[in-house]
């Protein structure tokens, strides 16, 4: 039988069973009395340890560990693509912003700060939070039109990563030279990877443990890199010798689908020539192919929005958890993801055919959901 720690009650009634054995004639079950007191009190101190090595023997294997333990874990079996061991942490938004000259040849210092608002309640003209930033180099302005200059985030994290043409300001900035900027990008910075993300890559690292390059390996140094939250390695399907990374960088690029930025695919493809063997021919790290497939639902049972909103959602999770490049979308998956959805009493899945991909590149994702 599994292990469970004894309640409080138990405990005491054990001691109490253990006074009276190891002292002939007592009775630890009196009220009030002096033994009783002594096995109450032995007990609870027994039952306070029983409580700490049921907690410490959750901390000893990662699929339990909290954050602190899974930490050490982390430590121990994984490698980064900057180095580091672990979590991958939080990383520093960078890109490029437009200055505005007011005299010509004025120059913007290296490491000038700059701010932006991000999350002002409407009517208000106090932010939430400030994102700050800093030059990467000398800038000199010009007073007939904007100079783009590099910036980047003095803090790490997604805040970082600002939409084109938000505006940014310099609280002291240099005679002559506009006060706002504008972002021409920003992107970048990175959120310190969850639990639940390490304790994922931790348990694949100890499941499939390095093999010399197989697709497994390059599936977990693609997710070495920053930003990186699935992969997929094809072996051979350029030619004979030849490996395929595809990837996904579901909260970074959130907005996309995770679909990964040129810049992206640059860093893991460096990283993958760094580790892997110099035997594979050639590996092409590349971004899948989006398959966007649309759904008709009828009959829905109670047709509101509320159940809709649901329905997607439930959609969204199916696909996150299924679907992979060249990875069929039965129409049983998506029966099972739409009853899913809490409120959904009853539907008709119109669109009953299952979803294949045109090719071993081409990945599932969401589009129109209709409702005739």
């Amino acid at each position: 039988m599994p292990w469970s720690t004894p309640t409080l009650r138990e405990v005491r009634s054990l001691v109490r069973d253990g006074v009276n054995a190891s002292l002939p004639g007592a009775d630890a079950n009196v009220p009030n009395s002096v033994l009783r007191i002594l096995s109450d009190s032995q007990g609870a101190l027994c039952h306070l340890t029983l409580q700490y090595i049921d907690w410490l023997a959750l901390q000893l294997l990662p699929d339990t560990a909290e954050t602190k333990w899974l930490d050490r874990h982390g430590d121990i079996w994984l490698v980064n693509a900057d180095g580091s061991t672990g979590r991958k942490m939080a990383s520093l938004a960078s890109g490029t912003a437009s200055f505005q000259g007011i005299v010509d040849g004025t120059v913007i210092p290296i490491g000038t700060q700059l701010q932006s608002a991000v999350g002002m309640p409407l009517g208000s003209d106090s932010p939430n939070e400030v994102v700050s930033f800093e030059t990467l180099a000398d800038i000199t302005t010009s007073a007939a039109a904007p100079v783009e200059g590099p910036i980047r985030a003095l803090d790490p994290g997604s805040f970082g990563n600002l939409p084109a043409d938000s505006s940014l300001w310099m609280a002291t900035p240099p005679p002559g030279v506009s006060t706002t900027a504008t972002v021409v990008a920003l992107t970048g910075g990175t959120d310190a990877e969850t639990d639940d993300q390490l304790r994922s890559r931790i348990l694949r690292r100890i499941q499939n443990p390095p093999m010399g390059g197989d697709a497994l390996d390059y599936e977990q140094w693609a997710l070495a890199v920053n930003g990186v939250t699935r992969a997929w390695a094809s072996p051979q399907e350029m030619g004979i010798g030849t490996m395929t990374v595809r990837f996904l960088m579901d909260d970074l690029r959130a907005d996309d689908d995770g679909w990964p930025q040129p810049e992206d695919i640059t860093a893991v493809a460096d990283y993958i020539d760094k580790v892997r063997p110099v035997t594979v021919k050639d590996c092409y790290v590349v971004a899948p192919i989006k398959q966007f497939i649309d759904i008709t639902i009828a009959d829905l049972v109670p047709d509101t929005e509320e159940a809709k909103a649901e329905i997607e959602q439930s959609l969204k999770d199916m696909l996150f958890v299924s679907a992979a490049p060249g990875q069929t979308i039965f129409a049983a998956w998506i029966s099972y993801a739409i009853m899913s959805a809490p409120s959904v009493q009853s539907f008709k899945l119109v669109t009953d055919e299952d979803y294949v991909m045109p090719s071993k590149g081409h990945m599932a994702v969401l589009g129109t959901v209709y409702y005739p």
